[in-house]
């Protein structure tokens, strides 16, 4: 039996192992593939995993895949339809990187607080040296206990956010599509942006939910909110938002996605005062990794038993 991973870097850099998943094959390990190569890489391919890497009715042409894993939870680069035609299961992973992901969530909100890294900077630059106080500041700081966090999208880490900031005695506030009832104060959509300090965003891109920061929303916050995206980037309209950041309309943003990645060298976020911007590494955490490499064995076995799991 054939295995090929398309595109193993971003999961596995080095510190992890495909050995278990070795055993069950044949395995041909690429760090990243070009669209115009997959159909012949998995050609003679039984089992295909995937990250980034889209496959379609033109890559499964002629080929004898039986199987495909996602090394993530988004399953949107996998033509779906091509592959049910084809009678071909695939799976994903559904939950991997909830206590990560919140970290990071906090992290960024705790950074939007206190500018951490420009103060640091700053310290390296001689600014220290050179004032005549014993401190200053380069930014407001911000306590956060008895500010409001608005969540939108209320899964497992929009929860496991939820209550670290409840620890750190914030008052939460959320809208879900689902509307589960939760410790939590459920609010509509216009409230959750008029009410939010700092407004995280936390929920799957569909038809429904891309753009739902726009320019619009954007205007209702308070000047001194700030906003967190560590969940899609084409949740925010990206033009929006700048002009949000450049006109004062809110007072900061933190985010960890954008509409095309990598970004573009034309991207309108490069150089936005009051914006932090990291590569899509909320995820990354060794120890969530581990958690992707360990599903995606489990989603390969359970196949070849016969008894997918996991499937889109």
């Amino acid at each position: 039996m054939k295995i090929v991973v398309l595109d193993g870097y971003s999961l596995n850099p080095g510190d992890l192992s495909w050995d278990k998943i070795a055993d069950y094959g044949q395995l041909e390990v690429y760090d990243r593939s070009e669209k115009e190569d997959v159909k012949e890489l998995i050609k003679e391919a039984d089992i295909v995993f995937t990250n980034k890497t889209p496959i379609g009715d033109k890559e499964l042409e002629d080929s004898k895949v039986k199987f495909i894993s996602v090394l993530a939870t988004g399953y949107n680069i996998v033509d779906l339809e091509a592959t049910r035609k084809r009678s071909i299961p695939v799976s994903n992973i559904p939950v991997y990187g909830t206590k990560t992901v919140a970290q990071y969530a906090t992290a960024m909100m705790l950074e939007l607080a206190h500018q951490i890294g420009r103060h640091s900077e700053s310290v390296h630059q001689g600014q220290w040296v050179k004032n005549p106080d014993f401190t200053y500041q380069i930014s407001p700081q911000i306590e956060l206990a008895g500010k409001t966090l608005g969540i939108y999208g209320m899964g497992s880490i929009g929860q496991a956010f939820a209550k670290i900031a409840s620890a750190l005695g914030m008052e939460v506030i959320y809208n879900s599509r689902s509307k589960k009832e939760l410790d939590y104060e459920y609010v509509d959509l216009e409230e959750l942006f008029k009410r939010s300090d700092f407004l995280s965003l936390h929920s799957p891109l569909t038809p429904e939910t891309q753009g739902i920061v726009s320019l619009k929303m954007l205007e209702i916050m308070k000047p001194t909110a700030m906003l967190i995206n560590t969940s899609r980037g084409p949740l925010i309209v990206e033009e929006d938002l700048v002009y949000a950041l450049e006109n004062n309309l809110i007072a900061g943003a933190a985010i960890d996605v954008v509409d095309v990645e990598p970004m573009k060298k034309d991207s309108p976020y490069l150089g936005v005062k009051n914006l932090i911007i990291t590569p899509h590494i909320a995820w990354s955490t060794k120890e969530a990794r581990q958690r992707i490499m360990d599903t995606s064995l489990e989603n390969l076995q359970a196949f070849l038993k016969g008894e997918p799991i996991n499937e889109v």
